[in-house]
């Protein structure tokens, strides 16, 4: 009750006598000095990071890539037909007659996918100059040469590289993956004709 009065009193000077209301002022104020400064400022939010791209993974082929060359040699140059035939009956020129058309359209189907090429340009029985720091892969020399210097060789074997590699792309289905050739049906008494012709060996010029 008492600090009711007072505050009453205190309002009633400060209206009516300004030097009264200027030491209140200095009481009530607070002082430049020990004036408060701004509360924190708010951390700006930082915008959420881009999720990084999803790795993309290289599609598998539907099968393995031997399968699908194994099934062109097939398809192109009847290669599995004649590996798989039982060559017991057949004479030696029926297998060499055989042999020169398999060997032929084998070798298109080599050429046109990987183009092979001899990797010593020089004939076999030559004498070429191998150079220190040889590829070991590349070359397979038989003895010792001197280490770190280069070596006169004959050359045994000219060896192989691809150039490209083109096989075919394989459109099948899971369940026919490991198809090489497909089995060839003919419907009786149908007059279609058959959709290939299974591998056989000519007859030998001696028969009749």
């Amino acid at each position: 009750m008492r600090r009711l009065l007072l505050a009453l009193r205190a309002f009633w000077w400060v209206l009516v006598r300004k030097e009264l209301a200027d030491r209140v002022a200095e009481l009530i104020s607070p002082k430049e000095e020990g004036r408060p400064g701004p509360g924190p400022q708010p951390t700006p939010e930082t915008p959420p990071a881009e999720p990084a791209p999803a790795r993309q993974e290289v599609p598998k082929p539907g099968r393995s890539e031997a399968l699908t060359l194994l099934a062109t040699l097939q398809r192109e140059a009847r290669f599995v037909d004649f590996i798989m035939e039982p060559l017991d009956q057949y004479s030696d020129a029926q297998i060499g007659a055989a042999v020169r058309d398999i060997h032929r359209d084998c070798a298109k189907v080599l050429d046109r996918i990987f183009g092979l090429r001899p990797i010593v340009a020089e004939s076999e029985g030559s004498s070429v100059e191998l150079k220190a720091g040889y590829d070991a892969h590349r070359y397979r020399v038989l003895g010792e040469p001197a280490s770190g210097e280069g070596v006169r060789v004959r050359v045994i074997h000219r060896g192989w590289e691809a150039t490209r590699c083109d096989l075919p792309t394989w459109t099948g289905t899971s369940a026919a993956a490991l198809v090489i050739a497909p089995a060839e049906l003919q419907v009786e008494g149908a007059s279609a004709p058959r959709l290939g012709e299974g591998f056989a060996l000519p007859p030998s010029p001696n028969e009749s």
